[in-house]
């Protein structure tokens, strides 16, 4: 099979990830995101202090205790042990700890994963809306990107288009739960349902089709909604989790790969992961953040606060008349656009010092997502500003239906 042309691979790249990087260096928000006036929920950013616990591990353990403290790191074993033991506990499996590949975060985790099952021409379903760079990464990787549309009623994995986009040349599916940006957790009954269909076409293919469960936001889970990992259902599975969401320090980039115990062809699957990792720019976690997982792996944001921030802006957003679904995980708040254009819609609440993130840029038009990392602060301070924008948009809906 020819491999795409190098100009037009990149052409392809660029027009992919288009959207949201127009967004966050052209837009009104690129223009005013340094103003402290203005109610920004745009990106995932830390709108408060780091936890104060962080900033004293990572000055704990900056102190060196040999000579190598600062040397070339891999994936460390005290750092495999370490999430081995958390994911046995949090996931019921007893995963070895040389099955843990330490990384700079999902993002390093992902590509990873895809440069290690893909080759060209390879199909990678992903479901849409997604996180931003999933198409662009499997394009990278020369992988054929098919996009299978949640269910729009319920954001809900559509089983039967998920069969329905799998052929022979299928090899991946990521799956994202809690997922991003819609903030649903797919039922144990969903996911079950998918390891029978992923198990059935496999065998079928005479080729697996692995799951990369991107699970980013597993700790970020509100009332008391309970969490199942695909990988403890579907053996073939990349368990993919950085630690920049829980500790909301997206600069600070540590995460990991797990294979599960009873993944087939590990020994395989281990080298070609170590392989990917070196020849992938070293996508290993630096030195520091290694040496202080054993205290990192035990904090979090105070996930209590999210879930009061998501009830009282939900709350106030639905008293105005906006339309949207509480998240069950994750910290965005999915909101349908009060005009179609969600664009439009979005220079509305810019109008009023508000900044949202369109959901054109992430294969939702017509909705816009809000991210729950703003202070409390701010949020009262942009409900005025909410309440402006639909206000004007009724106005503009009713000019136009007149007309």
């Amino acid at each position: 099979m020819d491999q795409i042309p190098v100009a037009r691979r990149v052409q392809n790249m660029m027009a992919l990830s288009m959207p949201v990087m127009q967004f966050i260096n052209t837009s009104r928000w690129s223009e005013k995101k340094d103003d402290p006036e203005i109610c920004d929920f745009v990106l995932g950013n830390p709108h408060d202090m780091p936890l104060e616990g962080f900033s004293s591990a990572l000055q704990y353990w900056s102190v060196p205790q040999n000579k190598d403290w600062f040397a070339y790191k891999m994936s460390e074993p005290g750092s495999q042990k370490i999430v081995a033991a958390s994911l046995q506990k949090s996931h019921r499996m007893t995963f070895e700890p040389e099955d843990i590949f330490m990384t700079n975060g999902a993002f390093a985790a992902l590509a990873i994963a895809l440069g290690t099952i893909t080759e060209p021409g390879d199909e990678i379903i992903y479901i849409s809306p997604p996180w931003f760079f999933y198409e662009t990464m499997i394009v990278f990787h020369y992988g054929q990107p098919v996009r299978v549309k949640c269910d729009p009623e319920n954001f809900n994995l559509d089983l039967n288009a998920i069969r329905a986009a799998i052929t022979p040349r299928t090899r991946g599916i990521i799956i994202n739960s809690p997922n991003n940006p819609t903030g649903r957790i797919y039922p144990p009954e969903t996911l079950r349902a998918l390891a029978s269909l992923l198990t059935g076409a496999s065998e079928r293919n005479g080729r697996t089709i692995y799951l990369l469960s991107d699970e980013s936001y597993r700790r970020i889970v509100y009332d008391d909604i309970e969490f199942i990992s695909p990988t403890t259902l579907y053996p073939e599975s990349f368990l993919i989790y950085t630690y920049g969401k829980t500790l909301l320090t997206p600069g600070q980039r540590i995460g990991y790969i797990a294979l599960p115990p009873m993944m087939q062809d590990k020994e395989m699957m281990r080298s070609g992961l170590f392989i990917s990792q070196l020849v992938s720019g070293y996508s290993f976690p630096n030195a520091l953040l290694q040496h202080a997982l054993e205290d990192l792996e035990k904090m979090s944001i105070d996930i209590s606060r999210l879930q009061e921030k998501r009830n009282r802006l939900a709350a106030e957003l639905i008293r105005l008349g906006y339309d949207l679904r509480s998240p069950e995980g994750t910290f965005y708040l999915l909101v349908r656009s009060p005009l179609e254009d969600d664009m439009e819609f979005i220079d509305l609440l810019a109008d009023q010092n508000v900044y949202c993130l369109p959901g054109t840029v992430f294969e939702m038009p017509g909705f816009f997502r809000i991210s729950l990392t703003a202070n409390e602060e701010m949020i009262e301070k942009s409900l005025p500003g909410f309440a402006q924008a639909i206000a004007i948009s009724k106005k503009e809906q009713s000019k136009t239906s007149a007309d």
